[in-house]
């Protein structure tokens, strides 16, 4: 049995054949729960997301205009939507932090405080890197170890350039680091107030 093209795929869900669309899940999933993961949202949320993708899919899938790339729609669908959900919960404060400490929590150790701030200044200096670094960073280092030929499928580009191209990504987010990174002089006026 030869396996049906994309195109013939997404026109059998327009006709309202929903095999034809679990074939195309069946075919994408691991590639969208690879973004997903990417982006480190706890799990509801990234099943929220996940459903989101395939919803969208499904309402878009007689609007594709170059089913071949499906692929590199659905990663494009999944990062827009993790942005959207990581950019609601930044949006969200606690407001009430006496829960907490009545159930006995303590704070931090001076351990996890700077390993938060490390974090921390390597997130803002990764958002200050191009989208398409970003996207390439994050699908080289997504759980599923995708390989370079999906890599290649998503970002629509070479197999040959993901490595140089991910070295330069590297290097620029080295230089930005760097460059945020206090010199002695900030580190004692800090230490002085």
């Amino acid at each position: 049995m030869t396996e049906r093209s994309i195109a013939d795929l997404l026109a059998a869900v327009v006709q309202g054949d929903h095999t034809a669309f679990d074939v195309i899940v069946d075919r994408y999933v691991r590639l969208v729960w690879s973004v997903i993961r990417s982006f480190r949202l706890d799990g509801e949320a990234a099943k929220d997301v996940s459903q989101t993708v395939w919803t969208r899919l499904y309402v878009h899938c007689g609007k594709i205009r170059q089913p071949e790339r499906l692929a590199g729609w659905l990663s494009t669908t999944a990062k827009n939507e993790c942005v959207r959900v990581l950019r609601e919960q930044r949006r969200q404060v606690p407001t009430d932090m006496s829960d907490e400490w009545a159930l006995g929590s303590t704070p931090a150790s001076d351990e996890s405080i700077v390993a938060d701030e490390m974090r921390r200044e390597l997130l803002e200096a990764f958002a200050d890197l191009s989208a398409d670094c970003q996207q390439l960073l994050r699908l080289l280092t997504a759980d599923d170890d995708l390989d370079y030929t999906a890599i290649a499928e998503i970002i629509d580009r070479p197999i040959g350039s993901i490595g140089p191209t991910r070295a330069r990504c590297l290097d620029r987010l080295r230089r930005i680091m760097a460059r945020r990174a206090p010199t002695g002089d900030e580190v004692m006026d800090s230490r002085e107030e």
